[in-house]
């Protein structure tokens, strides 16, 4: 036993089982389980770090985010969402991960019930529980989308819902409908949504649709981490009504300060520079998507077209999962995304074709 004695609502925690996979397989493992883009951050990008490094950027920064990124993530909201925020509406992060978690630790007193797609992202249940929350799931219905009848259901009496269109783990794109449905719903019953729109430029044939549009009380959560390939830079925002910002600032200020200033230079070069890379991803990322979707259906494995993000959300069967995480092709099981799906995988094509195209061919051995 133990000598060290630990917080309970720590020990409860599970590891995730996505960041198990980081080192997951031997030399000849093929990895479609990690959620990480597989280009490398633009040039212009980089080149931003290392002029702000040259200039002796390198101190703290005003809490909030230097103010020219604030204002650069407005212009943002302008020109592709059609939302207008001001710099005081925004907060600049270590990454969308600490963003949600500020957003919980404001936002939720224990056993304030938190709503999210299940499955879903395998932060939001941990991040509510680490507040003291109470994570609820919300199924979702054959296609992989929302119940938006059973979500207000589920609604009534909540704190927040946690929204994530395009979504991980299954690609599904929320249509303008629902999420206006939600939106209005929640504020109707005082619910806060809590929108997470990382994925948004990675959508395929469907529009993206910021759900700050139908109502007040809705936190947009994004990063430059998916979009420009900057995982490891670590920059991620909120953006919410004013009176919000102090409240997120009070937890980030002793956790963490600032965000990392070299990452912030980079970070504004990304939103005001050239914005061809994210096309050419998306279009590749596309072309990933079609070669994947072709070649599990062709094992007989039915299942929705991902319509956005980069992921593949497969009902494989128990056997065939751990046959395949076996015969040294990496993906991440149902049950890492919620109760719901345990005989679903994960599998990510933000990996190049041939590697897509040798884990099919394995699969297919594995199938016959």
């Amino acid at each position: 036993m133990s000598k060290h004695r630990y917080a309970a609502r720590v020990r409860a925690l599970e590891m995730s089982g996505i960041r198990k996979l980081f080192d997951a397989g031997g030399p000849d493992a093929i990895n479609l389980g990690i959620g990480q883009p597989d280009f490398d951050t633009p040039d212009h990008i980089k080149e931003a770090a290392i002029a702000a490094i040259r200039a002796g950027k390198t101190g703290y920064t005003p809490n909030a985010g230097i103010p020219e990124l604030r204002e650069a993530i407005c212009a943002k909201f302008e020109r592709e969402n059609n939302l207008t925020f001001r710099p005081e509406q925004i907060l600049v992060t270590a990454g969308g991960s600490e963003a949600l978690h500020l957003v919980m630790q404001a936002l939720v007193d224990p056993g304030d019930r938190v709503l999210f797609p299940d499955p879903g992202f395998v932060s939001y249940a941990a991040l509510a529980a680490i507040a003291g929350g109470q994570p609820v799931g919300v199924p979702l219905d054959e296609t992989l989308h929302i119940d938006v009848e059973q979500a207000k259901e589920l609604m009534d009496g909540a704190r927040l819902f946690v929204l994530n269109s395009p979504a991980n783990p299954t690609g599904a794109v929320e249509s303008e409908e629902s999420i206006r449905a939600l939106v209005e719903y929640a504020d109707d019953h005082g619910v806060t949504i809590v929108t997470d729109e990382v994925y948004e430029h990675f959508i395929y044939e469907k529009k993206h649709v910021s759900a700050a549009h139908f109502g007040d009380d809705v936190i947009t959560i994004n990063a430059t981490s998916k979009t420009y390939a900057m995982t490891g830079w670590r920059i991620g925002y909120i953006a919410a009504p004013e009176e919000h910002i102090p409240e997120y600032l009070k937890v980030h200020q002793y956790a963490q300060a600032c965000a990392t200033s070299i990452s912030q230079y980079a970070a504004l070069a990304a939103y005001t520079g050239d914005q061809g890379e994210v096309a050419r991803m998306r279009e590749e990322y596309r072309a990933r998507r079609d070669l994947l979707y072709s070649g599990l259906s062709g094992l007989g494995l039915k299942f929705p077209r991902p319509e956005g993000a980069f992921y593949a959300f497969v009902p494989m069967g128990r056997n065939l999962i751990d046959k395949a995480i076996e015969g040294g092709i990496i993906i991440v099981p149902g049950e890492a995304f919620g109760s719901r799906a345990p005989d679903y995988a994960r599998l990510s094509y933000a990996t190049s074709r041939e590697n897509l195209s040798r884990a099919v061919g394995r699969l297919a051995a594995l199938v016959e």
